[in-house]
């Protein structure tokens, strides 16, 4: 089985009864109309084009690839199709800025849209998304000429964006790029360069690609500080204003990959290209990183979509497939076996990818809450407290959703056995869509290096405290809550666990800096149960009121609260087995010489 179904009803659920996104909404500048009615009109709108245009081609789409001919790119049938039905229904500027044509909806409709895009066809999805994600650089850093020249038509999906960072000898450290950027007279700047791994960076989707390029200029400083960021578009304007004149950007060849097949990954010429700076000279790696930031989420997203995809897909078959006796006897007199569902460990599997994705997508709200509140709060405290919140938790969203997302495509494929291995299911290609997503956009150990050394040892704004802050004032309100008694205990030996781990590898790290490299996975996994723990105690307390006013959903809430205490007691344990891996430190990683390895 292929296909897709939306899990609208556990959206709405954490927006509406754990977020109370109406009232945050209301609370803010640029989202108070933004009405619960509204809400639940865009994602069903959402899950019927993901349901509809996008999922039917998810497929056939992998299967066909896209291929280069003649210097030109083209992607798999129907995606030029199904691009223009989504960029025509606005979604393509679904969060961008109204006063350039955006609908200007706030982060946590977007996050649960890119959700459901990425688990219907995480091939086609990665097109709009980059182009949502370039838009947002221009908007927070382009002149008002870039905006007005560019945004407007990256909004409509009349053209797309790219982002160009990797070059074959420069990854991660992107201070040793050799793209080069010379001034005209007339302002604008000649790139000459090669970059590779760049998503869409050719297709025959739209008219025009707008690339956002780092680069030197001629007497820049060296590192990353001497990077600037231009904008280069495929097309230039011809008089008449059509993105008709080449601009000497070429694609060299796209790569054969292990997954996401339906989506261009090119390496990019640029041969004097003509670019437009954005913003200030050598200052485009910090530009960039508004753009790499909302894409650390929107992949993390990939990550969850496509586990919770599988989630349903292996569910379905678990409640199907008969084979063998429960432990207690027949169950099924009528059939010669009984449904698989009735062994633990086929149980065991489910409830692991249930409980990664309902925790991961309520964390997604809860990140995408603090964004909303950071760009559109009225009380500046507000929202430079979110905005520390953001920073600490992008690198554990981005990683934490792929990596456990990654495990639940694998985990639901392993319910279906034999035939999680074969096309039929779609289980294999989600398995496949789902591996690149703990690698681009900042690998997941980067990610990891990123929380444990600039976020926790290095950090001199307070980013932890002000988590902490966060959990305790949840716990003093609810920690009287009887039916929540479980809950808070779990997230406050959680809490416990971080917050003595985090000294213990900030001290340690005074003496070696190689315990951060050591211990950062492990911590970010400890990270992750501690909000997962945080997430699965807002969604009991919501779950509670549900089943004390609302008896029609009674049957929803009561899985919730099954899920729940499945986490704590399967899940939760994995927390002292990680203090225990940071505490064992860097030493028995780092005495082996190179030449045994």
């Amino acid at each position: 089985m292929t296909g897709y179904s939306a899990p609208l009803q556990d959206m709405q659920f954490v927006l509406h009864e754990v977020q109370d996104a109406e009232a945050l909404f209301a609370s803010m500048e640029g989202t108070a109309e933004v009405s619960r009615d509204l809400i639940d009109a865009v994602l069903e709108s959402a899950a019927k084009i993901a349901q509809e245009v996008l999922a039917p081609i998810n497929r056939s789409g992998d299967e066909e690839g896209c291929r280069l001919e003649q210097g030109k790119v083209f992607t798999p049938k129907g995606f030029k199709e199904a691009y223009t039905a989504f960029a025509e229904g606005g979604w393509i500027g679904l969060s961008g800025d109204p006063q350039y044509g955006g609908q200007g909806m706030p982060k946590v409709l977007a996050v649960l849209f890119e959700e459901m895009i990425m688990a219907a066809n995480s091939s086609f999805a990665l097109y709009p998304i980059l182009s949502a994600g370039a838009s947002l650089a221009l908007a927070r850093h382009g002149s008002e000429e870039l905006k007005q020249r560019y945004l407007p038509k990256l909004y409509s999906g009349q053209w797309s964006g790219t982002m160009c960072l990797t070059e074959a000898h420069a990854g991660t450290d992107l201070g040793i790029i050799k793209t080069r950027a010379v001034p005209n007279v007339d302002g604008s700047y000649q790139i000459s360069g090669t970059k590779i791994f760049i998503t869409g960076g050719d297709h025959d989707l739209n008219a025009n690609i707008i690339h956002l390029v780092l680069a030197k200029l001629p007497d820049a400083p060296e590192g990353p500080k001497g990077i600037s960021l231009f904008v280069v578009p495929r097309h230039l304007d011809d008089e008449a204003g059509d993105p008709s004149k080449a601009n000497n950007v070429s694609c060299g060849a796209i790569e054969h990959k292990m997954g996401i097949k339906g989506s261009a990954t090119c390496v990019l010429n640029f041969d004097d290209a003509q670019g437009f700076l954005v913003g200030e000279p050598n200052k485009g790696l910090n530009y960039m990183f508004t753009m790499m930031n909302y894409e650390r989420l929107s992949i993390g997203l990939q990550g969850l979509g496509l586990a919770d995809s599988s989630y349903r897909s292996a569910a379905q078959y678990a409640r199907e497939r008969v084979q063998g006796r429960s432990a207690h006897g027949v169950q099924d007199e009528k059939s010669v076996a009984d449904p698989i569902l009735v062994h633990a460990d086929v149980r065991r599997m489910l409830l692991t990818v249930r409980a990664d994705t309902e925790a991961g997508r309520a964390l997604a709200v809860y990140v995408a809450s603090q964004l909303d509140v950071a760009h559109f709060h009225r009380d500046e405290q507000r929202r430079a407290r979110a905005a520390k919140l953001v920073a600490l938790l992008t690198p554990v969203a981005k990683a934490a959703f792929s990596d456990r997302g990654f495990e639940g495509c694998v985990m639901a494929q392993q319910v279906l056995g034999g035939h999680g291995y074969v096309r039929e299911w779609g289980l294999e290609q989600n398995v496949r869509d789902a591996r690149i997503a703990q690698i681009y956009e900042g690998t997941n150990g980067i990610q990891a290096l990123d929380l444990a050394g600039r976020k926790l040892v290095r950090d001199r704004d307070g980013l932890l405290e002000v988590l902490i802050d966060e959990i305790e004032t949840f716990i003093a309100e609810h920690g009287a809550q009887e039916s929540l008694a479980s809950s808070i205990a779990a997230l406050k030996a959680a809490l416990s666990s971080v917050v003595d781990v985090s000294a213990w590898l900030k001290e340690a790290a005074q003496t070696d800096a190689d315990e951060i490299g050591a211990a950062s996975v492990p911590y970010l996994r400890l990270m992750t149960l501690l909000l997962y723990a945080f997430m699965w105690a807002r969604m009991e307390r919501a779950a509670h009121e549900g089943l004390a006013n609302n008896s029609a959903n009674a049957s929803f809430y009561d899985a919730k609260l099954k899920t729940a205490a499945f986490f704590r007691a399967r899940m939760m344990p994995n927390a002292q087995a990680l203090v225990g891996e940071i505490k064992g430190g860097c030493a028995v990683l780092m005495t082996m010489d190179a030449d045994q390895f």
